[in-house]
């Protein structure tokens, strides 16, 4: 007889222990309106959908304080590989520009000299010219562009139903997990309870 009442004690506790954890689980999302009670004059919410706001604003600024600026993404962008691209774009363009621009009576070799002088200063000057203007965008773009405020807008544009399927699509093993850890510390209280109850 002690050890059914002992065992009834563990899988009532058990099952209270994971109802607890599921709901709790679910409270992190539900409800996503505010729902008020009346008789205790509150209003009920879930946690996620409640502070969505301060959410979407605190990751916005981790990201963009911690991880990666708007600096960081033009230079990354504009690196010594893309510059000689981009001279080596300037140099094409220009030669097209002296082909079509200069009058046909002008000798080819003269042509030839005015592209090579022009090469040579584009050599010389291009890449300091390309970090000035750099430095000058990414001065500009962090004036205009705040990665923080674009990555609030869109949390607070992401509809909370599809931020809650990602959330427990990511997270199901250790969701899962909690549930059952919920379980675990429910039998475990069940059974204390149930032996100093029965032991008293």
């Amino acid at each position: 007889m002690f050890w059914i009442k002992l065992f009834i004690l563990a899988a009532v506790g058990s099952i209270i222990g994971w109802i607890t954890n599921v709901l709790a689980i679910k409270f992190i999302f539900r409800p996503l309106q505010p729902i008020n009670v009346p008789v205790l004059n509150v209003s009920i919410q879930g946690l996620i959908p409640k502070r969505k706001g301060e959410l979407a604003k605190s990751v916005g600024e981790i990201v963009e304080t911690e991880l990666i600026s708007m600096e960081e993404i033009i230079d990354k962008f504009i690196e010594d590989e893309n510059k000689s691209e981009i001279i080596f774009a300037i140099k094409r363009k220009i030669k097209m520009i002296v082909e079509q621009k200069l009058p046909s009576f002008i000798p080819s070799a003269f042509k030839g000299m005015i592209e090579e002088y022009i090469e040579e200063i584009i050599d010389n000057e291009a890449e300091g010219v390309i970090t000035e203007l750099t430095e000058k965008m990414v001065h500009k773009a962090t004036e205009k562009i705040k990665i923080s405020k674009i990555i609030e807008e869109k949390i607070n544009d992401f509809e909370l139903e599809k931020l809650e399927e990602i959330v427990i699509a990511i997270a199901k093993k250790e969701l899962k997990h909690i549930e059952i850890l919920g379980a675990i510390l429910g039998c475990i209280i069940g059974l204390i309870q149930g032996i100093i109850i029965l032991m008293v």
